[in-house]
């Protein structure tokens, strides 16, 4: 048996965000249709990631991986303490961004919102206090930026860190960069995606959801958990 993928979103109270995350696990079984594809939330949503891995098997093995987009307080440390939780082996996988094909769905996103060639980016995530976070998100920022044939992408944050998506939006503006778009830094709908659209001059993309290659991401992050030589977090039997 192969060790069950436990997928691990944020949790939302916009009702979209759940359909967001189980129509991108549909895609995730569909690539690999033998695998066991489960989802638990940090948060808000059920079922919680506890309640996922108290379900599986005792003795059995499974990859958290991360709906998350950079190194933050959630995959620094609420993942490897859920790991050591319970009565399983665990692996934690590397969040998906930053990544390749995550900037492959952010620039088809924007495709799809109306960004045209030369238009400057402002790329809005939720924000965090951990400077690694920021450090992943600049280094999307900047891979988005090469993407688009090197127009400007600014980061910005909906909350906890600067700027804001509004003073990004000023300052290109101050550099003569007056068409702006919004790429939405999120995995799924929810309150702080929607304050940054709605702050956006111009076109506003959807968040991430079930584009494929967030799928083939996660089956990416999954395979390279399972790869890595350290050995599994061993877990206490309950």
């Amino acid at each position: 048996m192969q060790p069950t993928l436990v997928a691990v979103a944020h949790g939302s109270r916009d009702p979209r965000a759940p359909l967001a995350v189980h129509a991108l696990l549909e895609r995730v079984r569909e690539l690999r249709p033998r695998l066991d594809v489960r989802l638990g939330h940090v948060e808000l949503n059920q079922p919680l990631l506890g309640d996922t891995l108290g379900a599986l098997p005792g003795g059995g093995e499974a990859v958290l991986v991360p709906l998350l987009l950079g190194r933050g307080t959630h995959v620094k440390r609420d993942l490897p303490a859920a790991a050591r939780a319970g009565h399983l082996r665990v692996r934690v996988a590397a969040p998906l961004g930053p990544h390749p094909l995550l900037v492959e769905a952010l620039y088809e996103r924007l495709l799809e919102a109306g960004w045209t060639p030369g238009t400057a980016v402002v790329l809005a995530a939720a924000g965090s206090r951990d400077p690694d976070s920021a450090a992943d998100t600049g280094r999307s920022a900047a891979l988005l930026s090469e993407r688009l044939d090197g127009v400007p992408v600014v980061p910005a944050y909906a909350s906890a860190a600067a700027p804001r998506v509004p003073d990004a939006v000023r300052a290109l503006a101050s550099r003569g960069r007056h068409r702006v778009a919004v790429a939405s830094y999120f995995a799924a709908p929810g309150r702080f995606a929607a304050a940054c659209a709605a702050a956006a001059p111009g076109p506003a993309a959807a968040p991430l959801g079930d584009h494929p290659a967030l799928a083939r991401l996660v089956v990416l992050r999954y395979e390279q958990a399972l790869a890595r030589r350290a050995r599994p977090v061993e877990l206490a039997t309950a």
